[in-house]
C-alpha cells in the first residue's frame, strides 16, 4: 500500500521536525481492504472504542455543533447511501444518490460520487451521473453509486452506476480539466439534453468505459465494484446479471474486464463462460495475492465458483484484449444445480449458489463466503477456507474446512490474528479460527447484516441493516464493548484512516475520533 506507507513516513516526519506527539497508525486506506488482499484489517489504533451520533439540522442538514460523542464531523449524503468510504490525499469518498442535491441544478434521482475534506468535511467536489431510464431493472430507483472508488496518486477508479469504468482526478475540477476527456457538462446529462456548465465543484473525468456498449454486459439491479489496481492494469467486474423479467441472460458477456489504467483501453477479459450460470446478478471484486510464489487474481463468481486467474503482464502484440487464463477453480457449492439455471432460481432448497463479498487473500490461503442471495438460489450459506497453491479444478482438494453460516452472507471476511471474522445476513457475526475453521464465539446482532466487519485496534466494528452499530472486542473470547444506534441503515463497511474511524449510516457520513482520552 504505497499511498499508505508514504503517508506515515510523512506524517512522522512532520511530527518529528515540530516536536509534536507522532500520530498513531496514520495512515490513508485509498481502497477498500489492504492492498491487494483485500482483508479488512487496519493498522490504526486509539480509535474510538464508542460514539453517540450529533443532532442534525432539520433544515440544512448540518452537525449541530457540541452535540454527538467521539464526532470529529458528520455530514449529510443522499438519501440512500450504500458505498463505504475511501480515504487518501486529504480527502473522502464515498457513493450516495441525490436525494438531497449539493448542486441546485441536478433535481431527482442519479448516481453522485461525493468527496469531502478529510481534515473538517468541507464538501469539495462530486460526480454526478443520471439514471439508465429505460430498464429500472438495470439501475435500481435510489439506489445511486453504491462502488467504492479505489485511489492511486492523484488518480481513483470507481464503477458508476451506469456500468461506466471510470477514472478521475482526486483533485476534481478545482485545479482544471486534466482530460483527455473534455466532455463532463455532457456525461452529467441524459442523453440528447444540452450539456451542463462545468463547476469547480464537479469531478473531472480522465476516462470511461461503458461496460454494457463495450462488452454485451447487462448488469442487474445496480453495479457494485470495488476496482482492483494491479500493476498497470485494473480489473472490474461488469456486475452482469440476469434480465428484468428476472429469466433472461446476457450469456456471452465477459465477468471480468482488465483496462489499461492510463487509458482506459480494454486489455483482457475473463473466458469462464459463467454468465450461464448466474442466478441473480455478480457483485463481488477481485483480490490479489501468492500462493507457492505464484501471483494470482482471484475472482468469487455468481455462479458461487472462486476463480483465480494469472495476472496479464502487458498488452497482446496486435493491441487486440487478450483473455484472462484461469490458474484454479474451486466450487463452493459442487452439488447445485449448474444447467437451466432459472428453472431452479427461486428455489431456496436445492437451488443454486453465489458469491456477493469480496475473496480475502491471507497466508496463501481464500477465504470467502458463499451461498444463496436475499432473494433466489439456496438459504444455506458457507464461510470457506481454500488453499490457493493448486491447479485446475480443485474442488475436491482445496478445501481446507468449510463452517456453515446461519444464513446467505454478503459480506467480505476479516482475518487478524489467526481469527476469521464473518457475517451473516441473520444478523451473526462469527469469529472463527483461521487454521482449523472451529469457532469461537457467534454473536447475533439485533437485525440483519449486510455490510462487513473491520478489524482495527483490538476490536471489531459492524453494523446492522436496521443502523445498530457494534464494537466488540477482537479474539477468542467474545465481549460487546458498546452498541449505538445510527439514524438509519448501514449497508457499507466502516473503515479506518489516519487515527479516525468513518461510518455510513443510510443518509449521513460520521467521523469518528476518540475525544474523550
Amino acid at each position: 500500500m504505497r499511498i499508505a506507507v508514504r503517508t506515515t513516513v510523512l506524517l512522522l516526519s512532520v511530527a518529528t521536525v515540530l516536536g509534536l506527539p507522532a500520530p498513531l497508525g496514520a495512515a490513508d486506506q485509498p481502497q477498500w481492504g489492504q492492498a491487494w488482499s483485500r482483508n479488512l484489517v487496519s493498522d490504526e489504533t486509539g480509535l474510538p472504542d464508542s460514539f453517540e451520533p450529533p443532532t442534525f439540522d432539520s433544515d440544512t442538514g448540518d452537525m449541530v455543533p457540541g452535540t454527538g460523542k467521539n464526532v470529529r464531523w458528520a455530514v449529510r449524503l443522499g438519501s440512500v447511501s450504500y458505498g463505504t468510504p475511501i480515504i487518501a490525499g486529504g480527502k473522502v469518498l464515498v457513493g450516495t444518490n441525490n436525494g438531497y442535491p449539493r448542486d441546485a441544478r441536478h433535481q431527482g434521482d442519479r448516481g453522485v460520487l461525493m468527496c469531502f475534506g478529510e481534515a473538517d468535511g468541507r464538501f469539495l467536489w462530486q460526480l454526478l451521473c443520471p439514471k439508465l431510464r429505460r430498464d429500472p431493472y438495470l439501475d435500481w430507483t435510489n439506489i445511486g453509486i453504491c462502488s467504492p472508488p479505489s485511489v492511486q496518486g492523484d488518480r481513483l477508479y470507481v464503477v458508476g452506476n451506469r456500468a461506466e469504468v471510470l477514472c478521475l482526478d482526486l483533485d476534481g475540477q478545482a485545479d482544471g480539466n486534466d482530460g483527455p476527456y473534455a466532455d463532463e457538462g455532457r456525461h452529467m446529462v441524459r442523453a440528447g439534453r444540452e450539456p451542463m456548465k462545468v463547476l469547480k465543484t464537479d469531478a473531472d473525468i480522465i476516462w470511461t468505459f461503458d461496460m454494457m456498449a463495450s462488452v454485451g454486459s447487462r448488469q442487474h439491479d445496480g453495479c457494485h465494484c470495488s476496482v482492483l489496481v494491479h500493476g498497470p492494469f485494473v480489473y472490474a467486474n461488469t456486475s452482469n446479471g440476469v434480465s428484468n423479467t428476472h429469466l433472461g441472460l446476457a450469456p456471452d458477456a465477459p465477468s471480468l474486464v482488465v483496462l489499461d489504467k492510463t487509458s482506459g483501453r480494454l486489455a483482457a477479459t475473463d473466458d469462464e463462460g459463467l454468465a450461464e450460470r448466474i442466478i441473480h446478478s455478480m457483485w463481488s471484486s477481485c483480490a490479489a495475492g501468492k500462493a507457492n510464489g505464484r501471483e494470482l487474481i482471484v475472482f468469487g463468481g455468481g455462479d458461487a465458483i472462486v476463480y483465480a486467474f494469472d495476472p496479464i503482464r502487458g498488452t497482446s502484440a496486435d493491441g487486440r484484449p487478450t483473455k484472462l487464463r484461469a490458474a484454479w477453480r474451486f466450487d463452493c457449492d459442487p452439488r447445485a444445480p449448474k444447467k437451466n439455471i432459472m428453472k431452479w432460481q427461486d428455489n431456496r432448497h436445492e437451488g443454486p449458489s453465489t458469491i456477493i463479498g469480496m475473496p480475502v487473500f491471507h497466508q496463501g490461503r481464500v477465504y470467502v463466503t458463499a451461498g444463496g442471495d436475499p432473494w433466489h438460489g439456496k438459504r444455506e450459506a458457507w464461510l470457506k477456507c481454500i488453499d490457493a497453491s493448486g491447479s485446475g479444478d480443485i474442488t475436491g482438494t482445496g478445501q481446507v474446512w468449510s463452517y456453515d453460516l446461519s444464513r446467505h452472507s454478503l459480506s467480505t471476511p476479516a482475518i487478524s490474528d489467526g481469527l476469521v471474522y464473518a457475517a451473516d445476513s441473520s444478523g451473526q457475526i462469527h469469529c472463527v479460527d483461521a487454521r482449523t475453521g472451529k469457532p469461537h464465539w457467534v454473536h447475533k446482532l439485533a437485525a440483519g447484516i449486510w455490510s462487513s466487519p473491520l478489524v482495527a485496534d483490538g476490536k471489531v466494528y459492524i453494523g446492522s441493516i436496521k443502523g445498530d452499530f457494534y464494537v466488540l472486542a477482537a479474539g477468542k473470547q467474545k465481549r460487546v464493548i458498546s452498541q449505538a444506534r445510527l439514524p438509519g441503515a448501514m449497508w457499507a463497511s466502516p473503515t479506518a484512516a489516519n487515527g479516525r474511524l468513518y461510518v455510513v449510516s443510510r443518509r449521513h457520513l460520521f467521523a469518528l475520533e476518540r475525544m474523550d482520552k
